[in-house]
């Protein structure tokens, strides 16, 4: 059996590591743009009771440079002071508009319903919806404009992209935070084909990150945009592969040295934060079953096996019984288990300045992560709902 799980392990441990090394020459940052260009480019950040950073937000966004610069905040209902904040910027800088959300209708999620609502009075060929919480480089939205309007050069990508996307610096405090939000990067690398992604429209091969959308305007509208995944909590998933069932191309970059996102700040948060849409992702019941038993035989299982390989080994030797072939095996395909299991992990860490301790703990990690998609799963299916920012939803 142990040579069995060994063997199981080791094999399994492989895909992701592999396609790890190749992903992280593949997943590049967006190109420098045309200076002269100057797109416009409208931002839309939906923002419900975010009086604690929106303004560190939309002043990130209006140190921009070689973009035509529009921001619309969309305040949802907030009850704090967001709408007053934002409203003493506008008064500062007639590039910033606050646009007082309606009443949030039957079946709509919040967020969708606030970027719907922004994208209706937008203007210009480029849209980006931003979260509150992230934090953009001067040269970020310019960048992903070029990306999405000129493509990065590479030969073989569709001609007309709808959308790109990109994940930002993601930065931890809370021991929840450290341990399961660089998993971000280890599922989307080590699970997705990037050159897949790249060039095809394949909605197979779909991602993105909610916390920064950026679509061609045309595009966005001709799908149905916002109003077409109106039910949603995930429109990091659900946007890019709308675009693509439409035939349009959809790309992702990496924005680790152009945004930055403080995405929870408490162990609770980010439990219930990662388990809301949960249900849309990796705990989606057609995935969760084989999601678990390649995370679990791949990343979690190996080092308690090398473990007990070794103890049986050592046992073996001191108690003067023969070894035998499987035992030698066993420590062997188990070892090679923990070196495939943690090779994307130490690639990714200094890449994208993740602590090392997360990489160190990249069992519990993922072990962590899986409790997580089956509690998900689980309140999926005794049809309890959600809570996010005030609101109940059921999961999708």
């Amino acid at each position: 059996m142990l040579f069995a799980l060994s063997l199981a392990s080791a094999f399994t441990a492989v895909g992701p590591a592999l396609l790890t090394m190749v992903n992280l020459r593949e997943y590049r940052d967006p190109p420098l743009p045309d200076e002269a260009a100057r797109p416009a480019v409208t931002v839309i950040v939906p923002a419900r009771n975010e009086a604690a950073g929106i303004a560190a937000c939309v002043q990130s966004l209006l140190r921009s440079s070689d973009v035509a610069l529009r921001v619309i905040v969309v305040d949802d209902a907030s009850t704090d002071a967001t709408a007053v904040i934002v409203g003493e910027i506008t008064h500062a800088d007639p590039r910033v508009e606050l646009l007082a959300g309606d009443p949030l209708p039957v079946g709509w999620n919040g967020k969708q319903f606030a970027c719907w609502q922004g994208a209706q009075v937008s203007g210009g060929a480029v849209l980006c919806f931003l979260d509150a919480d992230v934090r953009l480089e001067p040269a970020a939205l310019a960048r992903m404009a070029a990306l999405l309007l000129h493509g990065d050069g590479r030969r073989g990508a569709p001609a007309q992209t709808g959308l790109v996307s990109g994940f930002p610096l993601e930065q931890t405090g809370t021991t929840l935070e450290w341990l399961l939000l660089p998993l971000i990067h280890f599922v989307l690398l080590g699970l997705l084909p990037m050159s897949l992604v790249r060039t095809t429209t394949n909605p197979g091969f779909s991602a993105g990150c909610g916390q920064f959308l950026m679509v061609e305007r045309s595009a966005y509208m001709a799908v149905g945009g916002h109003a077409a995944i109106r039910e949603t909590m995930h429109d990091g998933i659900r946007l890019p592969l709308l675009l693509r069932k439409h035939g349009f191309a959809t790309r992702l970059a990496d924005l680790t040295h152009l945004a930055s996102c403080r995405m929870y700040r408490s162990n609770a948060g980010t439990w219930n934060g990662l388990a809301k849409n949960a249900t849309e992702g990796l705990a989606a019941p057609t995935a969760i079953v084989p999601m678990t038993l390649i995370l679990g035989l791949g990343q979690v299982l190996p080092l308690p096996l090398l473990v007990i390989a070794i103890t049986r080994f050592v046992r073996r030797r001191q108690t003067g019984l023969a070894l035998t072939p499987g035992d030698v095996a066993s420590v062997a395909l188990a070892s090679a288990a923990v070196a495939l299991s943690y090779l994307p992990r130490v690639l990714e860490a200094p890449r994208f300045r993740q602590r090392r301790r997360s990489a160190a703990l990249h069992p519990i990690g993922v072990a962590t992560l899986l409790a997580l998609q089956w509690y998900a799963f689980g309140r999926k299916l005794l049809g309890r709902p959600a809570q996010w920012k005030a609101r109940t939803y059921i999961a999708n």
